[in-house]
């Protein structure tokens, strides 16, 4: 079934938001890249902002999805950890979401910057249980910092991704991933 001239809509906001930023995601811009007219476009949404929200919203269900299914699938915690960060991902293009904190017009509107923050949090939220399972079933180091670990481990896959489109290379992101692994991997506490 070919989607709705609204989902073109904000299909085609997303990959520019990505892609160009706000700024660069122009009303002429979408409606190329979307196939939808301007009358149609105005018609389901009130202006630029309102379809740019509704686009964000999609990338950040999208990211929570996948959180949540590499978060909370099958495995031990280091394990799940491990298939989060690598699982496929165009390291080069950025993270959907994490791109647009770079983006001032999004970071200086409350409502712009609501999808990205509550993503952000489902990741803490997500990576946390994980962290305390890892914990309580003695995989991790009983005096781990939960919320601290689960801080760096954003920040190392954001991070990631800005190693990797400044290299323009994969391997930054994939060393990031693996170095932050290996620091878990050695908290875990040593049985004799």
């Amino acid at each position: 079934m070919k989607p709705n001239a609204r989902d073109r809509l904000i299909e085609s906001t997303r990959q520019l938001l990505w892609e160009r930023g706000y700024v660069g995601t122009s009303p002429t811009a979408i409606q190329q890249r979307s196939g939808v007219g301007q009358g149609s476009m105005y018609h389901h949404f009130d202006g630029k902002p309102d379809l740019v929200l509704a686009a964000e919203r999609r990338s950040a269900e999208l990211m929570q999805r996948q959180i949540a299914e590499a978060l909370t699938g099958p495995g031990t915690a280091l394990e799940r950890i491990a298939a989060y960060l690598g699982r496929e991902r165009d390291a080069l293009r950025g993270c959907s979401v994490g791109r647009l904190t770079a983006d001032p017009e999004v970071m200086a509107d409350d409502t712009l910057r609501a999808p990205i923050r509550e993503t952000f949090e489902v990741l803490h939220h997500h990576l946390r249980r994980t962290i305390d399972e890892g914990v309580a079933a003695g995989e991790l180091a009983a005096d781990l910092d939960i919320d601290e670990t689960a801080s760096a481990i954003a920040a190392v896959i954001q991070g990631g991704y800005a190693l990797a489109r400044a290299a323009q290379a994969v391997e930054p992101f994939d060393r990031a991933a693996r170095g932050v692994l290996s620091l878990l991997r050695a908290s875990a506490p040593r049985t004799h």
